[in-house]
């Protein structure tokens, strides 16, 4: 028989870690393509911002109890 105590783990299966996951995927991308392009630095730089709002967006949407606890 399976306890019921402990903690389950989700391994990221969470709104909070897709939606921070494909932020910054799209700033991954863009920031591939910027600097293959040129490179043009403004777009690179743009990419990183992206990113960083992608670790936001998961933070705040684990925080609003979306996210693994």
């Amino acid at each position: 028989m399976a306890s019921s105590s402990g903690k389950h783990y989700h391994h990221g299966r969470t709104p909070a870690a897709w939606a921070g996951s494909a932020v910054s995927g799209v700033g991954f991308l863009l920031g591939t393509a910027a600097f293959l392009m040129g490179p043009n630095w403004l777009l690179v730089w743009v990419s990183v911002a992206i990113i960083l709002l992608g670790a936001v967006v998961g933070g705040i949407m684990s925080k609003m109890g979306m996210g693994q606890a």
